[in-house]
């Protein structure tokens, strides 16, 4: 659980250099050491040194993250896991009991709708996805369900939907419902959910918070004190929390993520506004530009609009998967948000495991997380590939 930073009042690119990472009190090293020690000295029994017992339950670099984490969402608490899933899997257990139901947007990562409804499922927790983009429906089924949560993705995976944090939170509070926002297309740099009347913001750090492809980890920030309290209890008692040197890489890349957030924008606009038109291309999802039908409410609650795009392309799942394979400086691969363009298949690759359901990608939808490379050989990549359709 993280504690009052010193940093909190400075702006964000200072926070996220700063926060939780002062110099080493002993060498006065700048860069904090990694404590791997999973086991800490006691001056007699019971005795702890600043709190510190075993590594499951507290850990320096563990805690150094959690500040640097709450204090880029201007949360009161952080909480790092083993993977953002490991997170979100702790929340839910966390709030829910048998009989409870989730609301959930009907675009958001596939391994969480996978989650509650596979995992939770089977311990009758009912789940309903949504077009929350709809807010009389929305309202209409959080007075109907009476959710104990209410998820949203903003901008939503892959189809890049954008939904209105604070209007949504208003109607969940009037039924008393959980809000929950995952906010890793965005980043807090973006985007601060819990600004917006949100209860919880998930991250998968794996993505633009470590930012290069290198280490896997999770999430959560709030600043309800008693959410905060079960949230750790689940943190410590079922472990899955992020080790050592995975805490001080996401560290590491969260320290950059101010000027890496920026490159990805620009660039990820220059591309979008690129392939608007290309005949192979039937529709470009991009909340930066003027036509999207988001464009609007996303100018409004983030400060800029991300490096995550989908292509819809002309000739359907072989257009998507010849495009996919022609590409040569995008990589073929899963995730996001590192440094490295990476193409994606949505519908064979991230989200297989929802076809059949009301979260089935059209296999014709290809995502792509532009990088930070030179935005002209970007270009020229997609380009090139799509002339060959």
């Amino acid at each position: 659980m993280s504690t009052p930073d010193p940093h909190a009042a400075h702006g964000f690119s200072t926070r996220a250099i700063h926060a939780g990472q002062s110099p080493d009190a002993s060498t006065g090293a700048v860069i904090p050491p990694v404590h791997f020690s999973t086991t800490y000295a006691q001056d007699g029994v019971g005795g702890l040194r600043n709190g510190y017992e075993y590594t499951r339950g507290t850990n320096p670099t563990r805690d150094a993250l959690q500040q640097q984490l709450a204090a880029l969402e201007g949360g009161a608490h952080a909480f790092s896991f083993a993977s953002g899933l490991a997170a979100e899997d702790a929340l839910l257990r966390a709030v829910l009991r048998p009989g409870d139901h989730v609301l959930m947007g009907n675009d958001v990562y596939g391994g969480t709708h996978r989650l509650v409804r596979r995992v939770f499922g089977d311990w009758q927790i009912g789940l309903t996805t949504l077009e929350l983009g709809d807010l009389d429906a929305t309202r209409e089924a959080l007075e109907t369900l009476k959710p104990r949560v209410l998820w949203l993705e903003t901008p939503s995976n892959p189809m890049m939907k954008i939904t209105d944090v604070t209007a949504l939170s208003e109607l969940a509070r009037a039924v008393g419902a959980l809000v929950v926002v995952d906010n890793t297309f965005a980043t807090p740099y973006l985007q601060q959910p819990l600004a917006l009347g949100a209860d919880v913001v998930v991250h998968s750090t794996t993505k633009y918070l470590g930012g290069h492809s290198d280490v896997l980890g999770g999430a959560l920030v709030m600043n309800d004190d008693a959410l905060a309290e079960q949230v750790g209890f689940h943190q410590f008692a079922a472990g899955a929390v992020s080790g050592p040197l995975d805490a001080w890489l996401t560290t590491r890349g969260i320290k950059t993520l101010a000027v890496r957030m920026d490159r990805h924008s620009a660039n990820a606009q220059s591309l979008a506004e690129a392939v608007v038109g290309h005949p192979a291309v039937a529709r470009v999802y991009y909340p930066g530009l003027a036509d999207h039908p988001g464009h609007a409410l996303a100018a409004r609650q983030m400060s800029g609009f991300g490096g995550m795009l989908s292509l819809d392309l002309v000739g359907g799942a072989a257009a998507a998967r010849a495009f996919a394979e022609a590409l040569t400086v995008f990589t073929l691969a899963e995730s996001l948000g590192g440094v490295e363009s990476l193409v994606n298949h949505p519908s064979e690759m991230t989200h297989a495991s929802v076809r059949g359901t009301e979260l089935e990608v059209p296999d014709s939808i290809i995502r792509l997380s532009v990088g930070i490379e030179d935005a002209a050989d970007l270009v020229a990549d997609v380009r090139q590939a799509l002339d060959r359709l």
